[in-house]
């Protein structure tokens, strides 16, 4: 039988996080948005206000409705205050297996015993994460795709001992926030990044070879594959240390070369320059 999820609680409040609480808040649940220090919640609140003016602005949304929504969403630093009374936990710290591990052990103690626990990881296989908890049968995937209140995929996996339970909980609730949930299996990856990420690693090594430059490499596939955004002005968006990330996990689990990542990749993520959020990747954003 599903769990009807009225309380939501986000760990992680970067871009995916505070995308994450927008887009519960807004359908009508409840929120606690929890991260480590007080002015990265104040940072992430003041986004999801100005995405939801954004929003005001087309007529999507009425400035009663938004109001309600901010409303809904409360924020705290201390884990065990945020998740105390949740339905749903939403996992949205950066992606590195050995802090997820970590946490979904933590929530596993701090969470209500019938709470469903869920990762919006992009490439770590939830059977691993839910093997760190006593109730795998709880332990989903449920990885939103950035811009979170713009882009339609919920992209659900299902590790090994997930239940149907869950994964009806999670499907209902993520059309219920306007999605469209897709379920797919627990591999690296899941189907999004393994055919993504392959995309976008070699329009790195286009661009290392000397083939084109950025702007050349982005309006070919843009122009001729009938793209939105060129790959590397995407790996710009999602961040080039979590493109990085990705692939290396890919390369490790899957064991195959086609994964292993740019040179010119590694060297950027070194440098720093990691894409927008940084103000430099593939393309300069600081002006």
């Amino acid at each position: 039988m599903a769990t009807e999820i009225k309380r939501v609680a986000v760990i992680g409040s970067g871009t995916m996080g505070n995308g994450i609480a927008h887009v519960c808040a807004q359908s009508g649940l409840e929120v606690a948005l929890v991260d480590l220090e007080a002015p990265f919640l104040e940072k992430a609140l003041a986004t999801i206000g100005k995405n939801m003016d954004r929003q005001v602005k087309k007529g999507a949304l009425s400035e009663e409705e938004k109001s309600k929504a901010l409303g809904r969403i409360r924020t705290a630093t201390d884990r065990s205050d945020g998740v105390g009374d949740a339905d749903l936990v939403v996992e949205a710290i950066p992606e590195r297996a050995e802090l997820k591990y970590e946490l979904f052990q933590d929530l596993d103690r701090l969470t209500p015993e019938g709470a469903i626990l869920a990762s919006n990881t992009s490439s770590i296989s939830i059977t691993e994460i839910a093997a760190r908890t006593s109730r795998p049968e709880k332990v989903i995937g449920m990885h939103f795709m950035n811009p979170v209140p713009v882009m339609q995929l919920v992209e659900v996996i299902r590790g090994l001992a997930t239940d149907d339970a869950t994964t009806a909980s999670v499907m209902e609730l993520s059309r219920a926030l306007g999605k469209t949930p897709v379920e797919v299996n627990d591999f690296p990856g899941f189907v999004s990044n393994r055919v993504l990420m392959p995309m976008i690693n070699e329009a790195v090594f286009a661009l290392m070879e000397g083939v084109a430059e950025p702007e050349a490499i982005d309006t070919v596939m843009k122009l001729g594959m009938n793209h939105p955004m060129g790959p590397l002005a995407l790996a710009d968006l999602i961040g080039l240390d979590t493109c990085l990330n990705i692939l290396e996990v890919l390369h490790r689990e899957l064991g195959d070369d086609r994964y292993r990542p740019c040179p010119l990749l590694r060297k950027y993520v070194a440098a720093g320059w990691l894409g927008r959020k940084s103000g430099r990747g593939f393309h300069d954003y600081r002006g």
